[in-house]
Order: structure tokens, then sequence, then C-alpha cells
């Protein structure tokens, strides 16, 4: 495998030739498109190529073994949840991003005196006065915890099959540490409305991080702004919500899925 460039074409012709529907022309012609100005497809290869030659020791796996399809596993339930919980993350953003147009990140009012706050008063104006922004809230919520459910599940049927182990450490604790973050996720979302429940759980994290060994204090104060809460608390989750850990999750989900997309299906040890 060498980076020399392909001789040419004729894309459009070959994607008429073929019967395609309409999801799978889209994609190839995205594809085509990107390849065309990238070259994505010769990077990926090598780099798979390097994989292969760099794990010429790496066991047979049950499919090669016993000369099985490996698309085998992608019909078992339980090797579908790594794909589920992506299809929620991507219906929790795209709700998430229009519920964006409407919330308003301020405290203004005085949550642990059970008064409405300004955060909360813009939530209870999606649901009530904006047109399907009940329903749109509810997607977003019920994404998100679908989101938490299914990669909790994907952790444990990775463990549970062995599919942790040799070649595939580095994965697993990419795992590890998104499930991390999809709590965080979730933890950061559950205080916007600054509601009491939300004002109470946004105490416990700051009592959370002051239990912290060594670095306590200052992991209060880069999270939540202090050791009370207020105005400072909500912005910051706020913008960890909207815009650090959903570039940092999406970047570390595509590595997560070229990892397995290079590795093949980790099948049962």
């Amino acid at each position: 495998m060498s980076l020399k460039k392909q001789d040419e074409m004729d894309h459009n012709a070959w994607l008429k030739e073929q019967d395609l529907t309409v999801i799978e022309t889209a994609f190839l012609t995205t594809l085509i498109w990107l390849d065309k100005r990238l070259r994505i497809v010769d990077y990926l290869e090598l780099l798979e190529t390097m994989y292969y030659r760099a794990n010429l020791q790496m066991p047979k796996s049950h499919t090669e073994q016993y000369d099985l399809d490996n698309k085998f596993w992608y019909w078992y339930p339980l090797y579908s949840l790594g794909s589920l919980s992506i299809i929620a993350y991507l219906v929790a953003a795209v709700s998430g991003a229009l519920l964006g147009f409407y919330y308003a990140p301020s405290t203004a009012g005085a949550a642990a005196q059970g008064d409405p706050t300004a955060a909360y008063d813009s939530l209870v104006m999606i649901m009530t006065d904006v047109q399907f922004g009940y329903m749109l809230r509810s997607i977003h919520r019920w994404a998100a915890q679908f989101m938490v459910a299914a990669v909790f599940l994907h952790m444990l049927r990775v463990y549970f099959t062995g599919s942790y182990k040799e070649p595939r450490e580095v994965n697993w604790i990419l795992g590890i540490v998104l499930i991390g973050l999809t709590l965080l996720f979730g933890f950061s979302g559950y205080v916007l409305p600054w509601k009491q429940l939300s004002f109470w759980a946004a105490q416990i994290g700051v009592e959370m991080a002051l239990a912290t060994p060594i670095v306590g204090e200052w992991a209060a104060q880069l999270l939540f702004g202090g050791f009370t809460l207020g105005q400072a608390t909500l912005v910051r989750m706020y913008i960890l919500h909207v815009f650090v850990l959903p570039f940092v999750v999406t970047g570390l989900i595509a590595l997560h899925v070229g990892i397995v997309w290079v590795q093949g299906i980790a099948e049962p040890h």
C-alpha cells in the first residue's frame, strides 16, 4: 500500500451504474467528494495495513477460525449498544441545539428559597409557549437518558465478553473516559434548569469536588466558579454542556469508532 495517486475514475458514471438507495448514494457522493480533496480512503487503508503488519501475532477470532461472516455480530442485540448510544447522542445534540435558541443561562431569582429563576422560566416558556417545545425538550431528555443507559450496558457487554483484552486495551480506556464524560454531560444538563433540584445537585457537586484530595479547591473553582453557587456556576455548567463537552465527546467518539473500524468487531473471548 502506498499513497501514490490512483488513476482517474469517472465516479459519477460508476454511481449511476449501481443500484443504490438514496442514503447510500448520498453517503458515497459525500465520501467521493471528500476523498478527491483529502484522500481519506488512501490514508485509512494505509492505517489499516500498518496496524495489521504490526499485529501479525494477533490470534484468530472465532469468525476467522470457523470461517464465518464477521458481520454476524452486527445482528447480535448486545453488539448494537454502541451504535444506539451514538444515535441517542446525535438526537440529543440536535434537540439540544434547538433548545439553545430559547434557553437563558441566568440565575436571576432565588432557587434556594424556591423562587423561579430566569433559567427555569425560560424552560417553562419552551414547554408552554414554543410550538413543539414540550416535545423537543422531552426528546432531548429521553435521548440523554437512553444514551447513559446504552453506554453503561455497552461497557458491561464489553467487560463480560472480554472485549477489553489485548489488543483493545486503548479503546477500553477510551470507553471509560467516554462514560465519565457522558455522566458529566448528564450532570451539567441536570443543573441547567436551575430549579431547587438542580441547585442542590450542584451543591452536592461542589461538596464532592471539595472532598477530592489535593486538587479539591482547584476543581471546585474551575467547575463551579467558587465554593458557593451563583451565576458563575450556571455559566460554567452551560459552557461545559454546550461548548466544551460536545466537541470533546464527538472527537473521542470518532477516535473510538475509528479504532473499532481498524481492529474489527471484538468477539467473545
